[in-house]
């Protein structure tokens, strides 16, 4: 049997190291760690107690082509503190979104994507609205 204390952090492939770093730190507003040298280029953010990890790799068979958002793709999801303060943000920004406020998941989500296509939802609990 194993058993699980949490989720210690997502691995996400980028294409552009600079570009990811502005997105996931200026525009989703993630404190970026200090990161080993692995003799290649990334960064490490966090979020709570979890970690998300950018590995620079062009050639990488996970980048999705097709950039649209959508909410049947691989993503990962994040709780947020107010969902339309992050949509305000978000568009702010500029960042494309698909809203769903209603989701019978129980969750409020927008989901949008990162430069490389990487998709990200963002929640609340519908009774946080």
């Amino acid at each position: 049997m194993i058993t699980y204390k949490e989720l210690h952090h997502v691995s996400l492939n980028v294409t552009d190291l600079e570009r990811a770093k502005k997105f996931y730190g200026e525009v989703l507003c993630l404190k970026e760690l200090e990161r080993p040298n692995f003799g290649f280029p990334g960064a490490w953010y966090k979020v709570g107690q979890q970690q998300l990890h950018l590995i620079v790799l062009p050639s990488s068979q996970t980048l999705r082509q097709d950039k649209k958002v959508g909410s049947r793709e691989g993503h990962f999801a994040l709780r947020v503190g107010n969902y339309h303060e992050t949509l305000e943000w978000l568009e702010k920004h500029g960042v494309e979104v698909l809203k769903k406020p209603d989701s019978v998941s129980g969750f409020a989500q927008i989901f949008c994507a990162d430069p490389d296509g990487n998709l990200i939802e963002l929640n609340v609990d519908q009774k946080d609205l």
